[in-house]
């Protein structure tokens, strides 16, 4: 991997929810050490709502916008996290460690339900990514990416 510090790319199909919190998750628990990045294999927008649930934790996601995964660049990518859980996840052909975190969709249900439930929808995604996000930051896998083996770019 190449870049001055370790990457973590997290995909799923819109990048528009969940790839978006766990990016916006990410970038305020790990700071400056990790390279965080999201995208999709269909990017759309992202949802209101995963704005509206991430400014209840005060992260901002107002400027975030839907990449798709085409457009990042493999050699800033360590580990990759694909959040899937019902649909197909897109595919990434870079060299990089990956995991799967099946997360339900939380824009992907009754659009008729009410907005409560839509929103709670959102809530429970965002915190299971919080969470899964802290236990992998404890864990022997995160340390690896935190430091890089001999042979591998600072």
């Amino acid at each position: 991997m190449s870049g001055a510090r370790p990457g973590v790319l997290f995909l799923c199909v819109a990048n528009s929810a969940r790839s978006q919190i766990a990016e916006g998750l990410a970038r305020a628990l790990f700071g400056d050490r990790v390279t965080v990045q999201s995208a999709g294999s269909t990017p759309s927008r992202v949802n209101p709502l995963a704005i509206a649930v991430m400014r209840e934790r005060g992260i901002d996601l107002t400027s975030a916008r839907s990449k798709s995964v085409d457009t990042i660049d493999p050699a800033t990518v360590h580990t990759v996290i694909t959040l899937c859980a019902d649909e197909v996840c897109p595919a990434f052909l870079g060299h990089a460690t990956r995991l799967h975190w099946p997360i339900a969709d939380p824009a992907d249900v009754d659009p008729h339900r009410a907005p409560e439930v839509a929103l709670e929808a959102f809530r429970i995604a965002r915190d299971t990514l919080a969470a899964r996000l802290s236990q992998w930051a404890a864990s022997p896998e995160f340390l690896t990416l935190s430091h890089p083996r001999n042979g591998d770019s600072q």
